[in-house]
């Protein structure tokens, strides 16, 4: 058996189609990856990463930036235990680990889109959805263009800097480093990143400067 999850054609899916909704809250979901089809492990989205959701009623779709990431077993129960063997050789000789695994993500949601008149989706707002997405929604990785877009306003910095157990610092940095990626080393907009963090953590520079040590590029 692999997930306890309806799981369709590999061919079938999206190439960003990487998980599904199987827990959400105002402010945050959790995820789990889909399997691929071969005996590898579903791929980990990284840290500070780019990530969409919808929530089907309002049609809106929903952001959030990955900033917890975990492979364990489905059976509670048992854990997994050290064999001894790299990865080809748990594939030629315990081909069923890989289907007593499961990896999840925890994304915290900093924005959404309405949808527009037309196809696709119109103003972004950087702030909290009146609803997050529903259980079993699906999950994509963020398009660049999306991305570039929706970060052409910093507010969404704010609201990392609130989330709840995480490594703050270290997934602002993150996310910013992800976004200057995608903007292909636009360095007047990470200069604006940094004004815009020098303003909310003006009244602690420690935390600043230790964001700010993990964003150089």
């Amino acid at each position: 058996m692999r997930l306890p999850l309806p799981q369709f054609a590999t061919g079938d899916r999206h190439p960003n189609h990487i998980a599904e909704v199987i827990e959400t809250n105002t402010t945050e979901f959790l995820a789990q990856c889909l399997e691929p089809e071969d005996l590898s492990f579903p791929p980990m989205p990284p840290f500070g990463s780019w990530v969409c959701s919808t929530d089907e009623e309002s049609g809106n779709q929903i952001y959030a930036v990955v900033y917890y990431a975990t492979t364990m077993p489905i059976d509670s129960v048992h854990r997994a235990v050290a064999l001894g063997l790299s990865l080809q050789d748990l594939r030629e000789e315990q081909p069923q680990i890989f289907a007593m695994l499961k990896t999840e993500f925890r994304a915290a949601i900093v924005g959404f889109a309405t949808p527009s008149a037309n196809q696709g989706y119109g103003r972004a707002y950087q702030y909290l959805p009146p609803r997050p997405p529903q259980i079993h929604q699906a999950v994509y990785r963020c398009e660049p263009e999306t991305i570039v877009k929706f970060t052409e306003e910093l507010d969404f910095l704010q609201t990392l800097l609130s989330v709840q157990g995480a490594p703050i610092e270290s997934l602002t940095a993150a996310a910013i480093r992800a976004v200057y990626q995608l903007r292909k080393a636009d360095r007047q907009w990470l200069i604006k990143a940094g004004r815009t963090l020098s303003l909310l953590l003006k009244d602690d520079y420690d935390r600043l400067r230790f964001i700010l040590r993990q964003v150089h590029l």
